[in-house]
């Protein structure tokens, strides 16, 4: 499990994201389809990008869920290494950088772009948090630093 609600930046609306290691992309897809096709909203796609992940989106008791199947291992997906910086930056940033990212992610802002923009990282907010996601916890420390900086 991945993303805001483990992160406790959740707001109305957010999903529970369940990422897999699905080597064939086929046999996922299936194995998604018979046990969670009856759930309320369901909803089943592939992307068309190299190895085609199989995305899977639904609600149990109101609660939405997302389900991504890719073929890589969970530790080296985008999904999962987004998920390990934003917990590494919310245990080095505190109470601060958490008030921070959530009235940005109150303002209907998204995970990753929240966190870009509190940082002011510029272009593509998922890419920048991907760099961020290879830098050791000093580094991301500094970031701290200078983004709590007059003028930072």
């Amino acid at each position: 499990m991945a993303g805001t609600f483990p992160l406790g930046l959740a707001v109305p609306g957010s999903d529970i994201d369940v990422l897999c290691h699905a080597p064939d992309a086929q046999v996922f897809a299936e194995a998604l389809w018979e046990t969670c096709r009856d759930f309320e909203d369901f909803a089943m796609w592939q992307w068309q990008k190299a190895d085609r992940p199989v995305v899977a989106a639904f609600s149990v008791a109101g609660v939405p869920f997302e389900v991504f199947g890719q073929a890589l291992p969970v530790q080296e997906q985008h999904g999962w290494r987004h998920f390990a910086v934003e917990a590494r930056l919310l245990r080095l940033g505190g109470t601060d950088l958490r008030e921070a990212v959530m009235t940005a992610r109150r303002a209907g802002v998204k995970t990753e772009p929240a966190f870009a923009q509190v940082f002011g990282l510029e272009g593509d907010p998922y890419g920048a948090m991907l760099a961020l996601a290879g830098e050791e916890d000093g580094q991301l420390g500094e970031i701290l630093k200078n983004r709590r900086s007059p003028g930072g």
